[in-house]
Formats: C-alpha cells, structure tokens, sequence
C-alpha cells in the first residue's frame, strides 16, 4: 500500500458505516473532511472505542515506540508479523478503524513517470481499514494501517493492500474485549476480497500533496 489516501465525506457518514450501537464522542468537526491526498505524518479520522464507548479522534498517521529513534515512523504494519513484533507489541491491543473513501497506488505503466491510481470499494461505501495506534493524547500518539499480500487483479497496482473489513467485522475489531489472537485471525483470514473493489487512473497532480481538490479522484483516459 502506497502511502497516500482520501477521507472527504463527513465524520458521520463514517460512523454509520460501522452501525454501532452507542453514542459517538469526537473531536473531529462534523463537515466534510474534504481531504483528497492524505500523507503520512498528517492526521487522519480514527473509530475505535475505549471504556466509555465509540469515539472518533484525529491521529497522526505514522507510529513508532520511544526507543527506535533510528528510524522513521511506519505508516503501515504486516500483519503476517504484527501481532508477534517487538516493535508493535504495546500497541497491538489498540485496535481502531481508519475509514477511507479510497487510497492511492502509483503503477510503471513505461511512461516517463508511474501512473497514480485511485482505489476504492464499488458500492461506494467507505472502506474500514484495520488499524493499531498509541492514542493517549500525547505527542507520541500515531496510527498504522494493516496490511496484507494483495490478491486477484488488485496485485497489479501494488504488492500489498490495506485489510479492509466488512462492517459488522469492524465492529468487532475495535471491541475492548476481543481476544488479541481472534483478532490476529480475523486479519489473516477475514479481510474484503479484491473483487469489492476498483481502481482507474487519475491524474499525475496528486504526487504533490498540496493538491487537495476533488479533481484528484476523477478518473482521466
């Protein structure tokens, strides 16, 4: 998975896509966040739950522990080795779900430059991306997508995808009491097929993340 995404529709549209019960607390505005060209080290809308039940929080999208100063901070997380990591250990537990109406992968197609796409769920709704983060409203806090081989024609635009999960699964990935090895195997095992999704060419602006129009997910020829 490149390392960029789109999160433009509003935190509540989000929210109802996961269907869960219980009132959500946010500190994210409820507009559109008409982001377009979401880049690492930025913040992103983060669901997840914690003892006093749903709630939505802007992270940084990039995570590492204290100790590994020799290196940059990971956006995303294998999970064939997450859950058994020393680097991820602490926060393996801390299950959350980045919504995104898309993602962007960038393909050698023989041109002088690599071609971006655009990648996204066919039935339009958001694609809820299983994800692990340090949220204790410190400097430090950040959130890593997991990832996984991609599959089927998917594998043409890159080697991994984020794992996105069905609704009512997402439900229960960010559940406080779900057993850390369940949700190992849900991961492994339990992730949106290829087919749910497509992915079209768009224009080469979006290599600069100063652009953030709503141009950037149109398709081009």
């Amino acid at each position: 998975m490149c390392g960029r995404l789109s999160q433009y529709r509003g935190l509540h549209e989000f929210a109802d896509a996961l269907n869960m019960e219980g009132v959500w607390r946010s500190n994210v505005d409820t507009q559109p966040l008409q982001r377009y060209n979401v880049a690492p080290s930025t913040s992103v809308a983060v669901l997840r739950c914690d003892e006093g039940g749903p709630r939505a929080d802007l992270v940084k999208w990039g995570w590492r522990p204290h100790w590994a100063t020799d290196r940059a901070a990971p956006i995303n997380a294998r999970i064939e080795k997450v859950a058994h990591s020393p680097f991820f250990r602490s926060i393996w537990p801390n299950r959350a779900i980045v919504p995104v109406d898309g993602w962007f992968e960038w393909v050698d197609e023989g041109g002088p430059k690599k071609q971006p796409y655009h990648i996204r769920r066919r039935d339009g709704h958001p694609a809820l991306c299983a994800s692990i983060g340090q949220f204790c409203n410190r400097e430090s806090d950040g959130v890593v997508i997991i990832t996984a081989d991609a599959l089927g024609g998917m594998i043409d635009m890159h080697d991994r995808r984020p794992v996105v999960l069905s609704p009512n699964l997402a439900c229960e990935w960010v559940q406080l009491n779900m057993a850390i090895e369940q949700a190992e195997q849900m991961a492994l095992n339990l992730g949106e097929p290829a087919e749910l999704f497509e992915w079209y060419r768009v224009s080469t602006a979006v290599g600069n993340v100063r652009n953030q129009g709503p141009e950037l997910i149109l398709p081009v020829l």
